[in-house]
């Protein structure tokens, strides 16, 4: 079959349109990383290795393999290679704790962790750990992975069976998984509105590979032969470095790499015109740093909004709509978005409320929790269901979105998803801290960033730099705790509810 018959299918693989990618263009090269380079071949022999060697160890169609490591060749290849075996992809958060780390393998029922030296020394979990590395925890990749020539089993997929199951926490703190099905990655894989994922693409890729963000990415530029520039760590400078010496012409970003990118004093001097399409997602992204990056960086600027959890997303072509940057777009086409009130009542332009969305790309639920799945859902009228954003915001009469606040506590920095009370229950675990209050304070660097607000028992003796020292050892790398201020109570409501605006309020004074 070829590649133009298989993207018109209405239930196509992502894997299986790599594997035609892969015949098609065997000899180009499929990814790029720190000086290192696969072609489509290659990659798709060691991931017919990975299969193959999965098969063998047991794993069945619809079972679930872990990933937990730093990005690499041998990550990507590691995707497919569980794609083709029929299983599901549960790509982990390098940055959490071995407590968090530990209860997402178990709640996802991985047979398998893939993990490299940053990951095995903070985890030990009972299921077979395979090393990128050659760490001492686990087999070494390349003696576990099955023999050159290898080819595994063919398995028949399920359109709706589960692709992936990414962790996100939720209000609680308590880590949810998303499932989104191989019929939801499908649609991602054949998005073309607008183009950039064709065979000429040259994408750089800066975030983990465990985001959904990066996979969104990913996943079309695979499917639709083109090239990836792999960045482990990201640096500002190297990462203009990189695009200049391979002509990148796609990439996918979080604002507060723009504003790193574009704060680099020589920015000017790096030759970015092969660039076509800029991506930007996952946190707030300021009109006056969008008219910045299309003032100074060539090629159009395509803002996504959306969560993981799927429904409804919209999209901003700022190069083209330069009136409306204080907005995140229109939804994208065969998207549903409305704004409802606090009785579910779907309201009319110009009036703030909840979003919500509903479109092919919603998740399948969250793993294993029904109850928070529902919870998650706004049902219309007509009996359709709707993903809630917990975004509150609006739609002008042009049918833009406006975003004027969350709903919920969450605080985002660096494109990351931080939830307070993760944090607040790091401060109480002081035995000299009474209460804890934590807020997203702005940040010009990371967007947001977290600012504790405590209180200390009676006779108690702590000063702010040991709270936020000792808070900060418990927690996991992007979550971290910039300041603490000590309080000598929290404001509260009349029901005891603390009013976090007005600790937002007390920062706004000081600043």
């Amino acid at each position: 079959m070829t590649i133009k018959d298989y993207v018109a299918l209405e239930s196509g693989t992502v894997e299986g349109l790599f594997t035609l990618q892969a015949a098609a263009h065997a000899e180009k090269t499929a990814i790029i990383c720190e000086g290192e380079q696969v072609s489509y071949a290659e990659l798709d022999r060691v991931a017919d290795r990975v299969a193959t060697a999965l098969q063998r160890d047991g794993v069945q169609p619809k079972g679930v393999v872990a990933i937990c490591a730093g990005s690499s060749i041998a990550y990507i290849a590691t995707i497919l290679g569980i794609l083709r075996a029929g299983a599901v992809v549960a790509p982990l958060p390098a940055a959490a704790t071995a407590a968090q780390l530990s209860a997402m393998v178990a709640d996802c029922g991985a047979s398998h962790l893939f993990q490299d030296s940053d990951v095995s020394f903070r985890v030990d979990v009972s299921v077979r750990n395979i090393a990128f590395d050659n760490t001492g925890r686990g087999d070494p990749f390349a003696a576990w992975l099955a023999p050159e020539g290898a080819r595994p089993a063919k398995v028949g997929i399920d359109p709706d069976q589960p692709f992936n199951i990414i962790y996100s926490s939720g209000t609680t703190g308590t880590p949810k998984g998303i499932v989104q099905s191989q019929r939801m990655r499908w649609f991602i894989a054949l998005r073309t509105d607008p183009p950039g994922y064709t065979p000429e693409a040259i994408t750089i890729l800066s975030t983990p590979l465990y985001s959904n963000t990066t996979l969104t990415s990913l996943i079309p530029t695979l499917a639709g032969g083109g090239t990836i520039v792999l960045m482990p760590k990201f640096d500002a400078r190297r990462f203009l470095q990189l695009c200049e010496e391979h002509r990148v012409n796609v990439a996918m970003l979080v604002p507060v790499q723009y504003r790193r990118i574009l704060d680099v004093p020589d920015f000017d001097a790096f030759d970015l015109t092969a660039f076509h399409t800029k991506f930007a997602t996952s946190a707030p992204f300021s009109a006056e740093l969008k008219a910045e990056v299309l003032r100074r960086w060539p090629g159009g600027l395509i803002e996504y909004y959306g969560m993981t959890e799927g429904g409804g997303s919209c999209m901003l072509a700022a190069h083209e709509h330069p009136d409306k940057l204080h907005t995140v777009g229109k939804p994208i086409f065969g998207n549903d978005m409305k704004v409802i009130d606090e009785a579910g009542r779907i309201l009319p332009p110009g009036s703030h409320g909840e979003i919500v969305g509903r479109s092919v790309t919603m998740m399948s639920g969250y793993h294993n929790l029904p109850e928070k799945t529902q919870e998650a859902l706004w049902v219309s009228p007509e009996g359709l269901s709707y993903v809630r954003t917990g975004d509150l915001g609006m739609v002008d009469a042009d049918g833009f979105f406006t975003l004027v606040g969350r709903k919920k506590d969450m605080i985002i920095s660096g494109g990351m998803n931080i939830y307070p009370i993760d944090l607040e229950r790091a401060l109480l675990s002081n035995p000299a801290v009474e209460e804890a209050a934590v807020v997203g304070a702005p940040s010009p660097e990371w967007g947001e960033t977290p600012v504790a607000f405590v209180t200390i028992k009676h006779q108690a003796s702590a000063n702010a730099a040991e709270i936020k020292s000792l808070a900060n050892a418990g927690l996991g790398k992007m979550q971290r705790i910039t300041e603490v201020r000590i309080i000598d109570a929290l404001p509260r409501s009349a029901i005891g509810k603390v009013l976090k605006r007005e600790l937002l309020a007390m920062l706004a004074a000081k600043a």
